[in-house]
């Protein structure tokens, strides 16, 4: 059998442990699916961390630039938070990414590892739905200089420290200004990110097609103060005016701590994520199994 994809990368969880029950089940089920590939006609190589981290060595081990130069697919074995840190890397490549869940249902890992060969075939043969999502590219701005900056997939958001009071961050939104709000800090999410931390803190939900962002406030000084929705041609201008252990993340992944007069500046990034998903894949369907919108009615 003839793969379309002749060169797969395997991503696993970065932090894994190859030791223990959960490491063996982990290296167990990534063999499986190396073998599955390779019945397929795929050439197979392991990321360089995946391989280190589950002690396998009877497969290439490629870094993340050699993935992205080399391979014509990743496939991502873990969670939700191992493809974020995976996509932001890979997007400039262009590299299309598939997502296999070992645990709970994901909104972007969104095949069962227990149905992953019935689903995989189709799609290495071409059979499947493409799904672009926007990263956000993000700055942190100090005395005029650059001091930090980072790729996002889900959200930025500006926080307080864990000790402190509520902060004052002062808002623009396309060089004009939205507001000063006085609350335990800010979220600024994508709609990949709108199901993730934004959710929590009250913001709505945005369909991955929207152009758009949400910026939602993290418990506000005035409940008046409420999520909106933006487009996300526009450059978001956060600076800190007061508060202590103020601290910007990026994902939750990347961290920067922030001074008074600090701005962070968040666009929309030239790079995209590619997603491939099964052919007839629905996003409504994959917010029913999440969020368990089926359960207890009638």
């Amino acid at each position: 059998m003839t793969s379309n994809f002749r060169h797969v990368a395997l991503i696993g969880k970065y932090q894994a442990s190859s030791a223990g029950s959960a490491g063996d089940t982990s290296r167990q089920a990534l063999e499986d699916i190396a073998h599955f590939l390779e019945r397929q006609g795929c050439e197979v190589a392991l990321e360089a961390e995946t391989a280190s981290n589950m002690g396998l060595v009877h497969y290439p081990s490629l870094n993340v630039d050699q993935i992205g130069t080399r391979c014509d697919l990743g496939l991502v074995v873990g969670g939700d938070g191992t493809m974020l840190g995976i996509g932001r890397r890979l997007a400039r490549f262009g590299t299309p990414l598939i997502g296999i869940n070992q645990g709970r249902l994901g909104f972007i890992t969104d095949i069962p590892f227990d149905a992953y060969q019935a689903t995989l075939a189709p799609m290495l043969q071409g059979e499947y739905e493409e799904d672009l999502r926007p990263l956000m590219h993000a700055t942190v701005v100090r005395d005029e200089r650059v001091v930090f900056e980072a790729l996002a997939m889900n959200d930025v958001v500006v926080n307080r420290g864990a000790t402190s009071g509520m902060v004052e961050l002062r808002v623009e939104v396309g060089g004009r200004f939205v507001a000063n709000q006085r609350a335990d800090g800010l979220i600024i999410a994508s709609p990949t990110g709108s199901t993730a931390y934004s959710l929590s803190a009250g913001g709505p939900m945005l369909h991955p097609s929207i152009p758009g962002w949400v910026l939602v406030p993290i418990a506000p000084h005035t409940l008046s103060n409420r999520p909106i929705v933006l487009s996300d041609a526009t450059e978001v201008a956060v600076e800190v005016v007061s508060g202590r252990d103020v601290s910007a993340n990026f994902d939750m992944q990347s961290l920067a701590s922030l001074l008074h007069g600090d701005r962070i500046l968040v666009k929309r990034s030239e790079h995209c994520v590619r997603f491939l998903h099964p052919l007839g894949w629905n996003y409504f369907a994959t917010l029913r199994k999440k969020l368990r919108w089926n359960e207890g009615g009638s």
